[in-house]
């Protein structure tokens, strides 16, 4: 089966990522029995995005983990339903692309979700992801979202 791409293009003005649509998507997914790798450019990121899961929803918890690379998420004793990674993804059923770039791999995931905001060069650079994923023969669902 072929990996479903979805692709959030959120139209406000806010030029930070759009990690609260990320966490209720998260949450949505793990609700539904999947597995998340949370695909982050950078450590600074990562624990942000950890903050952020813990105080996004004051109704949920999503259990989660920090990994350094896949390796680690095989060797480590526990399974949570979320991992939050570094640029390296973690296999999972859900891929969700906080970063800059197209993840390698990115065919071997269910699904994916891709996220682009307002500001110019993540604009510029979510462009570029979605005719990658459509050059390799994925063509991405479009979904605006407005902020």
């Amino acid at each position: 089966m072929a990996v479903k791409i979805d692709f959030y293009v959120f139209e406000g003005t806010d030029a930070s990522p759009p990690s609260a649509y990320a966490c209720r998507l998260i949450e949505k997914a793990v609700l539904q029995g999947l597995t998340v790798c949370v695909r982050l450019p950078s450590a600074d990121e990562v624990n942000a995005f950890d903050a952020l899961l813990w105080s996004f929803s004051d109704h949920s918890f999503v259990p989660h983990a920090i990994v350094s690379d896949a390796s680690e998420a095989v060797a480590c004793n526990a399974h949570p339903p979320v991992w939050l990674s570094v640029s390296t993804p973690v296999k999972a059923d859900l891929l969700i692309n906080l970063c800059e770039d197209a993840p390698s791999g990115f065919e071997g995931y269910r699904q994916l979700a891709d996220f682009v905001n307002a500001a110019p060069a993540r604009r510029e650079a979510g462009r570029r992801r979605f005719a990658h994923y459509r050059d390799a023969g994925y063509p991405p669902n479009t979904h605006r979202v407005t902020a």
